[in-house]
């Protein structure tokens, strides 16, 4: 086996130009790779969209739903469906198991839905079949404003030219308008009159659409020449259009300028933006997969930049940026880094009190780092919060094989020994310990990237990363450290002996190993207490972040129409922006999806939903945490009268889902009405809101069979009649104004007055086998009540309610919420479903269980391959339970759950622990194959590897310090981590020291008799 340490200092310009090769490709990926606030995962999810505009949720259930359902049920690899029904739409989402191909779930998708395609009704349009995407949520929103266009032109602005500029930029996905209005030509028809004519809207309607189109006629062959015929029978205005003359069914004729209002107007306003209270039009700006958010952000803002140029009456204002918080934690996580690194190269000068030495073991940190950015480039990761954050954990061990190298060559100076000479015979000693430490960090973290569930997306790019800078962190310690070392380094003239601390140490080493049981019996006590503390942890799956941007929801009741919604949303925004933490507060009335989950079924905007997006100031200038923050604003706003109120952008760690299903309605609602009261005694929880379905008002028209069948009148018939006469016909069928840039719809309908109430109602024209008859004479109208939504899930209906954690973790509310009666004593046929983070954090806590099995067996198998031995691996196993405790410990002390960044914490501490053992038990294998006793090779081992132990120990925990104590960025997710982590390495390396030799002896002691008596068969 070639001796890479002896060969590299032996021919030293190898290994230089290699490392100048590594670090130049690295700078250069460095700089090509794209900075992303989250990994682009690509998860097995797939929308289903089918739209029937005016029909009613009942009736799409039955006619649309379920026979969409039915068809996807069948797919092989479904986990879940969840469709939500409103009126006009139904959304089905179809959530296959993370092994199915993407590609495969959308081919499937499209093919089952194409099957049932001829069962729905005429009128739906085709269903919009998409995948669901990560980076589908806007991360910029933009509002426009100017002095000299109205409404209607900056909309038509947005619209056409900044759509148009924007999506030039490169990686931007899409580009949506929230408020404003869009121009149509409205014609409203004269109730009287069309009484009078006995007339119907749909046959006004339609007759424009058979007028009012230009069409293509054909080839004609004039004069030698060749032409295409075209027929030009539009009108370009509103007056025009007037004038046009209709041919009526019974064979008269009128002008529409006579039966109706003609207007070149708006559509009626369904939505509205503001700005602190000033109307305003909206965008928002969503990037596509694999598109950097900065770098997106750069583009847009360049190009608005550039159209501002031309348009200086106009001024852009950003309402929402989800942008700052992504560059906010690149550039903390970079200061992070270089804080960790100079901390832990601190650390090494405060030890070993040689600048060179020093200097030795710090060029490992960016020869590591560095080359790490090569591997992540050609992995297609990304610099975001994953990678960073297993980079920013691993920054303390990537210095840790210099360290023990570079101990070991000064304590072999210490000796009398030249520096070349220390260099070649401190690097062939300490190499099998080096590279056993290094392959089980690896077996540790490489296990995390197989990880199962959505979590285990994420955190493919944490293990590799991890692991890539680990190994380039050994050839780094064998190639270079020693090299490095045998040049610079400088005879050591003066020896120094021991400290107190190292004779302490060695005193009590002996007396452990005097008083085997004693030790044996209290480090066995610790572990027990240890687990003790498990239960009183609380659970989460992800902390909630700190982050300067929140969203509160409000809902009123269904049938609330749009001035109520924009005055109540007023209201609240007058109430919020008293509050001295909250800088900017934007308001979208019936539109936008800024700050929503796009894992969250959803479906179309309605006029009684608002959003206000609150741009709090930044952390550093804020007394209080955004949670704390959000718990107050929702005591301030209990006084809206009838609303529901949620707050936050329902990230993990924001809410907990629960969810009831059953296939009886009646059952399904009054179990949830039960649930609900229950819920409402937890105490400490935020808002609890619920999808149970709210009934709103509705015109029931039930035809008179007998009575419409003698008359001619199809039921078709009479909701066509009601539909164009009240919104107008269905887009596609709308005739047309053609404009040099656009063309407006001409929507025909009755005015607002005929609409008013039933009677206008009942006088409604509908063409029957004899002529048009009244509605009222085939149809009686009355007011009644529907479900505004319906809710499904796996095929039957379902009540989801999401409770807000307001600070609370998820453990303590899903093990409250297990506590009530009405859960406990669910009706026959009502079921209890897990979705959202409690299926999630069960997941999770399976999978990295399972990572740690794996990690421990693989650590196990590497240990075996390097020492040829397979009990003293069991030795070196022995420093993982003891690592537990202190990490528990520090956990309860600062009141951080046991969730997500603690669990990887964990991970991290079982390779340091498994580090610390190995160099201590190599040392006294190697010692009594020299000739020691078993005691004196021990004590040998601890006084020759105590001191690179603690110093790696304290260099690694003097790296994740600033993380530790929230310097800096964000520490919702990462202090947790870093707490597990230190608090860990304390236990682990003081017990280590002492425990792991009593360990070995008793190891040892079983080996030797079963070799005896094995000795005694043969």
């Amino acid at each position: 086996m070639i001796n890479f340490s002896s060969w590299s200092i032996k021919t030293p310009i190898p290994a230089i130009l290699l490392f100048i090769l590594l670090t130049l490709a690295g700078l250069l990926a460095f700089h090509q790779m794209k900075v992303q606030d989250f990994p682009d995962v690509e998860l097995p999810m797939v929308n289903v969209l089918t739209a029937l505009p005016g029909a009613a949720p009942a009736q799409i259930e039955s006619e649309i739903t379920r026979k969409i359902e039915n068809a996807l049920g069948t797919l092989q690899g479904v986990k879940h469906l969840y469709t939500t029904v409103q009126d006009g739409t139904s959304l089905t989402t179809v959530e296959f198991v993370l092994e199915k191909p993407v590609i495969e779930a959308m081919d499937d998708v499209r093919n089952a839905v194409s099957t049932v395609r001829g069962e729905l009704p005429g009128d739906v349009k085709d269903p919009i079949i998409s995948k669901v995407e990560f980076s589908g949520v806007p991360f910029l929103v933009f509002t426009v404003a100017s002095s000299k266009l109205d409404e209607e032109g900056l909309s038509w602005l947005v619209d056409n030219q900044i759509t148009k500029t924007l999506m030039s930029v490169s990686g931007l996905g899409k580009v949506a308008r929230v408020g404003g209005v869009n121009r149509e030509v409205r014609v409203e028809l004269d109730a009287d009159k069309m009484a009078a004519l006995n007339v119907s809207a749909a046959e006004i309607s339609r007759q424009l659409l058979q007028v009012q189109r230009d069409a293509s006629g054909g080839r004609a062959n004039i004069g030698n020449n060749e032409q295409a015929v075209r027929t030009l029978a539009g009108v370009s205005t509103a007056a025009e259009l007037g004038k046009l003359e209709l041919a009526l069914n019974d064979g008269r004729r009128v002008q529409l300028a006579q039966i109706a209002s003609v207007q070149d107007t708006v559509a009626e306003r369904r939505s509205i933006a503001l700005l602190d209270g000033k109307p305003v039009v909206g965008f928002e700006v969503t990037r596509s997969r694999g598109a950097s958010e900065i770098t997106v952000a750069k583009g847009v803002r360049e190009a608005l930049q550039k159209l501002s140029l031309s348009h200086p009456d106009i001024k852009l204002d950003e309402a929402y940026n989800m942008v700052e918080p992504v560059q906010e934690s690149f550039d903390g996580s970079m200061y992070l880094l270089l804080e960790g690194a100079l901390l832990a190269v601190l650390v090494v000068w405060w030890f070993l009190r040689d600048w060179r030495a020093t200097l030795v073991s710090a060029a490992a940190l960016p020869l590591s780092v560095i080359p790490t950015f090569l591997g992540m480039y050609l992995f297609d990761f990304t610099l975001n919060t994953v990678t960073l954050l297993s980079l920013a954990l691993v920054v303390g061990i990537l210095v840790d094989d210099a360290i023990v190298e570079i101990e070991n060559i000064v304590r072999h100076l210490r000796m009398g020994k030249t520096p070349y000479q220390a260099a070649m015979e401190a690097a062939d000693e300490i190499g099998l310990a080096v590279i056993a430490t290094t392959f089980t960090l690896v077996a540790v973290f490489l296990p995390t990237a197989f990880m199962s569930g959505i979590a285990g997306k994420f955190f493919k790019q944490f293990g590799w990363t991890a692991a890539m800078a680990v190994m380039t962190s050994l050839v780094v310690a064998r190639l270079l450290t020693p090299m490095m070392a045998a040049y610079l380094l400088k005879p050591i003239v003066h020896q120094s002996g021991d400290s107190k601390t190292m004779l302490l140490y060695m005193r009590l080493a002996k007396w452990c190993l005097e008083h085997r049981l004693l030790t044996s019996i209290a480090a066995g006590v610790f572990f027990l207490g240890s687990l003790a503390l498990v239960p009183l942890l609380p659970t989460g799956f992800v902390p909630p972040d700190d982050r300067s941007q929140t969203v509160v929801k409000l809902e009123l009741a269904p049938g609330s129409n749009f001035s109520d919604t924009l005055a109540i949303a007023e209201q609240a925004r007058k109430i919020l922006e008293k509050h001295k933490e909250i800088s900017r507060i934007y308001t979208s009335v019936g539109s936008g999806s800024a700050g929503s989950d796009p894992f969250a079924g959803g479906g179309i905007s309605s006029v009684n939903k608002a959003n206000l997006t609150l741009t709090l100031k930044p952390r550093s200038e804020r007394s209080e945490s955004k949670t704390a923050i959000e718990s107050r604003l929702r005591q301030i706003l209990q006084v809206l009268p009838g609303v529901r109120i949620t707050i936050g952008l329902g990230n993990s760690g924001e809410k907990f889902q629960l969810v009831l299903t059953g296939d009886n309605p009646d059952t399904l609602n009054s179990a949830a009405d039960a649930v609900q009261r229950d819920l409402r005694t937890l105490q400490g929880v935020g808002a609890i809101s619920s999808t149970a379905s709210l009934l709103r008002p509705e015109v029931i028209i039930r035809p008179d069979l007998a009575r419409a069948a003698d008359l001619g009148v199809s039921t078709t018939a009479i909701a066509e009649t009601i539909r164009i006469a009240t919104i107008g016909d269905f887009d596609t069928n709308l005739p047309k104004l053609n404009l040099p840039e656009r063309q407006l719809p001409i929507v025909v309908r009755f005015a607002e007055n005929a609409r008013s109430n039933l009677d206008q109602l009942a006088r409604l024209s509908v063409p029957g086998k004899n002529g048009y008859v009244m509605l009222g004479q085939v149809a009686s109208l009355s007011m009644g009540s529907g479900p505004t939504q319906i809710g499904r899930m796996d095929r039957s209906r379902n009540v989801t309610f999401d409770i807000e954690l307001n600070d609370q973790t998820l453990g303590e509310v899903s093990d409250a919420i297990d506590q009530l009666p009405s859960l406990k004593n669910l009706p026959a046929g009502i079921s209890r479903m897990e979705v959202g983070d409690a299926e999630e954090m069960k997941t999770l806590f399976a999978s990295f269980g399972l990572a740690m099995l794996t990690g421990v067996l693989c650590i196990y198998m590497v240990l075996v391959l390097l020492f040829h031995d397979f009990m003293q691996p069991v030795t070196i196993l022995a420093a993982l339970p003891l690592s537990i405790g202190g990490a528990f410990v520090a956990l309860l002390l600062t009141h951080s759950a046991f969730s997500m960044p603690s669990l990887i914490g964990l991970i991290m501490l079982m390779g340091i622990a498994t580090k610390n053992s190995i160099l201590l038990v190599e040392y006294a294998i190697v010692a009594r194959r020299q000739g020691m006793s078993r005691k004196d090779a021990l004590l040998d081992a601890g006084h020759k590897r105590a001191r690179p132990i603690v110093m790696t120990t304290i260099a690694m925990g003097a790296g994740m310090l600033p993380i530790a104590l929230g310097i800096g960025i964000d520490p919702s997710f990462r202090a947790p981590m870093a707490i597990a982590v230190i608090g860990g390495l304390i236990t682990s390396t003081f017990l280590s020291l002492l425990v792991v030799p009593v360990v070995f002896t008793y190891v040892d002691d079983v080996v030797q008799k079963f070799s005896g008596k094995f000795k005694r068969r043969t």
